[in-house]
């Protein structure tokens, strides 16, 4: 197991400013801070919550699981639950895909929030009690002791596309997250209704399906790059597969947005440094409300009602304006 003096070793620090960074002490670098949250999210570092539970009967620990595909994303999430964590008096454990199941019993944590599609909703379920709140970031779930809380998709996405349809693109290309997920729903209903409202057709064909990591993205464009004629845009329902879209045209020498646009949505880190139209997500405000309800529905409030973030357009370089 992982312990502090590993996490400070590989950040190049002393134990003490680890344990600062972990304990919210305001004399750490945002640089350092950062490092060190990283690797705690890399090497999964646990902190030793089985002494306090031993003692006083709860842990004092928050468990945030999530899928491992791109941690960079969650990196800001992370810091959001973090920071309210430890003004609370809270630590925190981080936990990837089923690796997280199995410290949600035994008093290891007190309550847990998820980010993981392939985390069954039968297991959530089963484990979220009066003693155990959940909070899930992905989906919305009909149980008293689960709080949703996610990201409005289909406005944002409403948005994008009409402006999209305003400069003018007409052909159509949409890859897709992984398909049973909410957010990837709404993204692709909203695509849907707005090319609707504009009499715009969209063939099934140029649907792709990806599981939001880079490399799905760049294997639809691929493949897409093998029919006749491209699309004028493809809109894409993260940035993770945008950005591997946009790497497989680069390659094939299409210029962005000359040949071919692209779009995104969440706004990771590479999004500006590429110039991607996108959609930007709260993530460090999602993170650190999350904490906030978990942790009050841990001291007895019981807020369960669903609770939805606002999103916006973020238009770069990789939309151009079309001549119809």
């Amino acid at each position: 197991m992982t312990t502090i003096k590993d996490i400070a070793a590989a950040a190049g620090v002393s134990i003490s400013t680890v344990s600062n960074v972990l304990n919210q002490k305001s004399n750490v670098g945002q640089e350092t801070k950062e490092r060190i949250l990283r690797l705690c999210t890399e090497m999964h570092y646990i902190p030793n919550a089985a002494g306090k539970s031993l003692k006083t009967g709860e842990s004092k620990t928050i468990l945030f699981n999530f899928s491992d595909f791109d941690r960079t994303f969650y990196l800001k999430i992370i810091e959001g639950i973090n920071d309210y964590a430890g003004d609370n008096g809270y630590d925190l454990m981080i936990c990837t895909t089923k690796s997280c199941e199995k410290y949600m019993y035994n008093r290891l944590t007190d309550g847990c929030i998820i980010l993981d599609g392939r985390m069954e909703d039968k297991t959530l379920l089963r484990a979220a009690s009066e003693h155990y709140p959940i909070v899930v970031l992905d989906r919305v779930l009909p149980n008293p002791y689960i709080k949703s809380l996610v990201v409005n998709n289909y406005d944002p996405m409403t948005e994008l596309v009409e402006g999209i349809v305003q400069r003018g693109y007409r052909t159509f290309a949409f890859i897709g997250g992984i398909e049973h997920t909410d957010d990837n729903k709404e993204r692709f209903q909203a695509f849907i209704d707005v090319l609707a409202r504009h009499r715009i057709p969209f063939r099934r064909e140029h649907y792709f399906s990806g599981d939001y990591r880079e490399r799905s993205g760049y294997q639809a464009a691929k493949i897409c790059m093998s029919a006749p004629k491209l699309p004028e845009i493809f809109v894409c329902a993260n940035d993770n597969m945008a950005i591997g879209a946009m790497k497989a045209l680069h390659e094939r020498g299409y210029r962005i947005p000359a040949d071919v646009a692209l779009t995104g949505f969440d706004n990771c880190e590479r999004a500006a440094m590429v110039g991607l139209t996108t959609v930007r997500v709260p993530d460090y405000e999602r993170g650190y409300l999350a904490a906030s309800s978990l942790i009050e529905n841990i001291r007895g409030k019981h807020n369960v009602e669903p609770m939805k973030l606002t999103a916006v357009v973020q238009w770069r370089e990789s939309v151009g304006v079309q001549v119809s």
